[in-house]
């Protein structure tokens, strides 16, 4: 099968033993209480909305000449557990550039990160593997784009 035909490639290996983890962290969220502590952070950036926890990652992405497509800080106990999308997620669209930015993180979160990649879309989705790391993982990947910028300032 040519990579073309799958709707997406993984391309992060967590291992078994952390994919059933992520199963069972999953299982015990779906039933467990989720109080609000604050609505849904935002800012507006270049007329588009981001959840405030990805304003410094993509303004460093952005600046480093690094697009995105979509993000999402993802559900968190410590704020807003519903209106976010499961995990935090980072969308990127391929280029030469990116695709050095993704091997850099890749290199850098290794089982920290979800990195997966549609050939159709010709785009990476960088995603937190665990619920409970959503925020941490808006903030390593902040150090990560910092980190590139700085080492391979294209």
């Amino acid at each position: 099968m040519h990579s073309d035909d799958l709707e997406e490639l993984i391309l992060t290996d967590q291992g078994r033993e952390r994919w059933q983890r992520r199963q069972r962290e999953l299982e015990r969220w779906v039933v467990r209480q989720k109080p609000r502590r604050r609505p849904k952070q935002t800012v507006i950036l270049r007329n588009i909305v981001l959840d405030a926890e990805w304003l410094k990652a993509i303004t460093i992405l952005w600046r480093s000449g690094i697009d995105t497509e979509h993000s999402c800080a993802g559900v968190s106990l410590s704020d807003e557990p519903v209106d976010h999308s499961l995990y935090a997620y980072l969308t990127i669209p391929e280029s030469e550039r990116a695709t050095r930015f993704v091997r850099f993180t890749m290199e850098r979160l290794q089982h920290r990160v979800l990195i997966t990649y549609e050939p159709h879309e010709k785009r990476y989705d960088l995603s937190s593997f665990f619920i409970q790391h959503n925020r941490s993982f808006c903030y390593l990947m902040e150090r990560c784009a910092l980190n590139f910028a700085t080492l391979d300032p294209g």
